[in-house]
């Protein structure tokens, strides 16, 4: 489903996931069920947030090493500069 763009398909497994029994996986599905114009959206669009999330993942990771030793004024540097 989450490859190939195929988002026609949770329906059977939503509803297999919640007669499971499980408490998380019904939980989950659960959830997904009260958005699923989202869930459908986001599993047939080709739209991805994945270079964002690159991004703020590298910006939190030299926010991490720096814990401590300077101010914003050098994380901006080391952030505008990494490029």
């Amino acid at each position: 489903m989450l490859t190939g763009l195929h988002g026609d398909r949770p329906g059977g497994w939503i509803v297999a996931a919640q007669q499971a029994g499980l408490p998380g996986i019904t939980s989950f599905a659960n959830g997904l069920t009260r958005d699923m114009d989202a869930v459908t959206a986001g599993l047939t669009l080709p739209h991805s947030s994945g270079p964002v999330e690159g991004n703020v993942n590298r910006i939190k990771m030299l926010k991490r090493q720096m814990y401590g030793r300077a101010g914003f004024d050098l994380l901006r540097k080391r952030v505008l500069l990494a490029y």
